[in-house]
């Protein structure tokens, strides 16, 4: 990935990197691979999520 700075501007240049690392999903895996996770504790994460997208589902109708 690739951010140019332009006329000195880094902190605009870091904004942009973060927010395209957001974008790509890459920012959440970075703090995944920070540090080793138990599987049962991926389990949990895992339950959590599908438990936030059931309700945010419901919220909207789908």
């Amino acid at each position: 990935m690739q951010v140019k700075v332009i006329n000195q501007q880094v902190d605009q240049a870091l904004k942009h990197l973060k927010r395209q690392l957001l974008k790509d999903g890459l920012w959440k895996e970075l703090k995944k691979r920070r540090s080793y996770e138990k599987p049962s504790a991926k389990r949990k994460i895992k339950l959590k999520e599908a438990l936030k997208k059931r309700r945010k589902a419901q919220r909207f109708g789908y």
